[in-house]
């Protein structure tokens, strides 16, 4: 174990956010935002998409950020190993892109403030336990770049946000300016799945945790397993339900079987 690592918190946190990935999945319906938030919580005070994305996922970057930038302060006996500065790149180079960019081009409808604030404190604990284990806890071996594990991971990681991008790219296109009717997604991995960004996401974190080799990104990936592939279910009968002609071999999340 790393120096000035604390390992009962690294746990405690992992377990915790394993056990929330469950009770998203079995929970029933997703969370409030997007398709239906009017049926969910009619009346309840919003923000615009723009402003509520930023604001919400904007401690998953700023945070590891800052515990990167304290620890170099002091640097470790391992320093001049790149492994963990890297992987904790990937992590932030995600949030980036959905802090910073993908909120000035989403077209989706206002948050409920609840669902930011949620969201927010989510992102605020997830950002303090991938960056606190990737700065103080993680050790890899001085051949981690040629190991399986973190080559397989890599690949993962990119093609998952590659997939996520354009599926997101795909969902904007679907609607004109001012337009607020829901249309049936197509191109990409939609041919395959209603949830063509939830998938890639998914893959995304499941490449990450691989890589990382770290109890803390593997609860982060069944998290995201859990609460995005119930958002892909939901989806999936929503358009189903709205859109008498939508393509009968579409899955909702795994192609050609689920």
């Amino acid at each position: 174990m790393a120096e000035g690592c604390h390992a009962s918190p690294v746990s405690a946190g992992s377990g915790a956010m394993a056990l929330l990935g469950a009770w998203a999945a079995l929970g029933g319906r997703p969370a409030p935002y997007g398709k239906g938030t009017e049926r969910l919580l009619p009346g309840a005070a919003r923000l615009p998409a723009r402003a509520a994305w930023c604001l919400q996922e904007l401690p998953s970057l700023l945070l590891p950020a800052a515990l990167a930038a304290l620890a170099a302060r002091r640097p470790a006996p391992d320093a001049h190993r790149p492994h963990r500065p890297l992987l904790l790149a990937l992590f932030c180079a995600h949030y980036f892109h959905r802090a910073l960019i993908y909120p000035f081009f989403t077209k989706g409808r206002p948050f409920p403030v609840r669902v930011t604030i949620s969201a927010a404190l989510f992102c605020t604990i997830n950002g303090l336990l991938q960056g606190y284990y990737l700065t103080y806890c993680a050790e890899y071996p001085d051949d981690w770049y040629t190991d399986i594990r973190f080559v397989a991971g890599i690949v993962m990681f990119f093609l998952g946000m590659g997939v996520n991008i354009h599926s997101d790219h795909l969902l904007r296109q679907l609607r004109k300016p001012g337009e607020i009717t829901y249309k049936i997604p197509q191109g990409g991995m939609f041919a395959y799945v209603s949830g063509a960004n939830f998938l890639g996401e998914i893959v995304e974190w499941m490449g990450f945790a691989l890589a990382t080799w770290s109890l803390p990104a593997l609860a982060f990936a069944f998290f995201s397993l859990c609460f995005l592939g119930n958002r892909a279910y939901h989806h999936h009968r929503f358009y189903l339900e709205v859109f008498p002609n939508y393509p009968k071999s579409r899955k909702a999340l795994i192609p050609f079987i689920f």
